[in-house]
């Protein structure tokens, strides 16, 4: 059976002017999104992803390409999508001075959703978002997670297909965001909502149906989380050496080894064999008097993944070509 296919671009090119010149914030991004999958769109400061979200919501216009969710044109069919589709902007603020009640009845009426629905529709969201007996309490005085789950709420009262989140859960603490995490995974699997979120958090990644990981307006990488962590060059080492940064800087020139990440602590080494590598990596380091703690193999994790695939991006704009360590799988799109 063919698959529904919810959120797509094709070739998608968004550039602005500047008094230094014109910027390509988007650079020729293609991409998929089935319908009732969780998208996770991730990548550092300034790679593309909130302007990527505000092109394909037709908040933005596109410069070249194409931009469609549930079949409608970006440019052409805002209003469409607008009846279909839940929004939470990074900068999203609720009027503080108003109750939660309030505030839901406020959006409810931007969205068009009738008196009669309201009352069914209402305390529904806010039983389901655990808001139920805050009713009175103004969104000005909620905790950061209650005011994250308060705008859920409110992005979900005209009964959207598809939820569109960028950064929704920046700021706040981590068991408030297991929490936030929780009612997106309820919503998928009850109402088959089709979510499209950005987060700079790999935990929040590895969450994730489909991943795609945007670096400097293009998309590197677009595949399941288990698929983007085989992207990695060979095995993991990890270990605490004594002498941090002499380590590092020696481990790097190493023979078999590929690249070396930082992890507080810790490094992180990848080589090409870990029963060889093992071996001569502490044998070098004690010849230099560095002794090492814990060493062991671990499985990359989606963070691993994430900076070995930027590391590599960039190395590849300045070189190509520039050997094994600057090669290895990349995800469509």
């Amino acid at each position: 059976m063919e698959e529904l296919i919810a959120i797509e671009t094709q070739d998608l090119v968004k550039t602005f002017k500047t008094r230094q010149g014109e910027v390509t914030a988007v650079d020729g991004v293609t991409l998929q999104v089935r319908q009732g999958e969780t998208f996770g769109l991730i990548g550092p400061d300034g790679a593309g992803k909130t302007t990527t979200t505000r092109v394909i919501l037709g908040l933005l216009r596109r410069t070249a390409g194409e931009s469609r969710i549930l079949g409608y044109d970006s440019m052409r069919d805002t209003y469409a999508i607008r009846e279909r589709v839940g929004y939470i902007a990074q900068q999203f603020s609720l009027p503080p001075d108003m109750t939660v009640i309030e505030n839901m009845r406020f959006f409810a009426d931007v969205q068009g959703v009738s008196p009669e629905e309201q009352k069914r529709r209402i305390p529904e969201l806010l039983e389901f978002a655990g808001l139920s007996k805050f009713t009175k309490r103004l969104a000005g005085r909620l905790s950061g997670g209650m005011k994250k789950k308060l705008a859920l709420a409110c992005s979900l009262v005209h009964e959207p297909r598809v939820v569109m989140l960028d950064e929704p859960t920046l700021g706040v603490d981590p068991v408030s965001r297991r929490e936030f995490w929780n009612l997106l995974g309820n919503l998928r699997a009850e109402k088959g909502l089709t979510i499209f979120v950005c987060t700079p958090y790999m935990d929040e990644a590895e969450r994730c149906n489909w991943v795609g990981l945007m670096y400097r307006g293009r998309l590197i990488a677009h595949d399941a989380p288990k698929k983007i962590k085989t992207m990695v060059p060979g095995q993991l080492l990890e270990f605490t050496p004594s002498h941090f940064v002499p380590a590092q800087e020696l481990v790097s020139t190493l023979e078999g080894v590929w690249e070396v990440q930082t992890y507080g602590l810790m490094l992180h080494v990848f080589v090409d064999d870990v029963v060889r590598r093992q071996h001569e990596i502490e044998a070098a380091l004690t010849a230099q008097g560095i002794t090492c703690t814990g060493m062991r193999q671990i499985e990359p994790r989606m963070e691993e993944a994430f900076i070995s695939l930027i590391k590599r991006q960039g190395a590849g704009s300045k070189e190509q070509g520039a050997g094994s360590k600057g090669q290895g799988a990349r995800g469509r799109g």
